[in-house]
């Protein structure tokens, strides 16, 4: 199972080092993509680099091998593997797609600069800030900042994943939410609630539920911390995902 993260996160953001899926026996792959964590910055920042770094890292880890592999991320990290799956969907035996956002628009949102501007100018605290700032609540923004602070300060090239801010939600990663109707692969979609998480917005998740044939959405109750954020409960919604019955799931 090869697991891919978010923007400004790292290989630990997606199911935040939780054991649960090796403990099932799950070979677990997660990598740092390019700029963030420990790799080195890459030239530009968009989907195609990014999918062509997931195919270097599936090469590297053996192929996709006689039983295929899964594919999974977070935000970017999931549309990465859903446009890795549109190009070239053989070998791929389920998606646990997490926190979407692409609805078929690049996203010139401007707080994608402020972010990026904090983050080179400010360092992972100025960033945190920018990024808990219009959270609903103390407890919320407490959360948010934690966290968005705690994954800062894990990048060796800060000022790379500064740019990847500015340069991938600009970036498409494939034409339109439509096409996610072609996918015939098991996909578990995983959603939050939007007072918690409006950055991926729960109507998205939603959407690519409803595109892609056959796919389960799940989410954490209304009030809850979004399911995204809990390591050790999305792997068992994984985990009983894959175990479920569903045709293709596999480890």
């Amino acid at each position: 199972m090869v697991l891919c993260h978010g923007l400004s996160a790292t290989r630990r953001y997606v199911v935040h080092g939780s054991k649960h899926l090796p403990r099932k026996g799950y070979r677990l792959i997660t990598y740092d993509a390019r700029g963030h964590g420990e790799s080195d910055p890459a030239e530009s920042y968009d989907y195609g680099g990014l999918a062509g770094d997931l195919d270097a890292v599936i090469e590297a880890a053996g192929g996709f091998g006689e039983e295929g592999l899964i594919l999974g991320g977070h935000s970017m990290g999931c549309h990465t593997v859903a446009r890795r799956a549109l190009a070239d969907p053989e070998g791929i035996r389920a998606l646990i797609l997490i926190g979407p956002v692409f609805t078929g628009l690049a996203d010139d949102d401007l707080r994608w600069d402020r972010r990026a501007d904090a983050l080179e100018q400010g360092g992972p605290e100025a960033f945190a800030e920018v990024v808990a700032e219009n959270s609903p609540n103390g407890e919320v923004r407490e959360t948010t900042f934690r966290l968005a602070r705690d994954r800062a300060r894990l990048h060796l090239h800060p000022e790379a994943v500064a740019r990847a801010l500015r340069e991938v939600p600009r970036s498409k990663p494939f034409d339109s939410i439509g096409d996610l109707a072609s996918l015939r692969i098991p996909a578990l979609i995983v959603a939050s609630h939007d007072e918690f998480d409006p950055g991926h917005p729960r109507h998205v998740a939603e959407q690519w539920a409803e595109s892609i044939p056959g796919a389960e959405l799940v989410g954490e109750e209304p009030g809850q911390s979004p399911l995204a954020w809990q390591g050790g409960l999305l792997s068992r919604e994984i985990e009983k995902f894959l175990g479920g019955g569903k045709p293709g799931a596999g480890r």
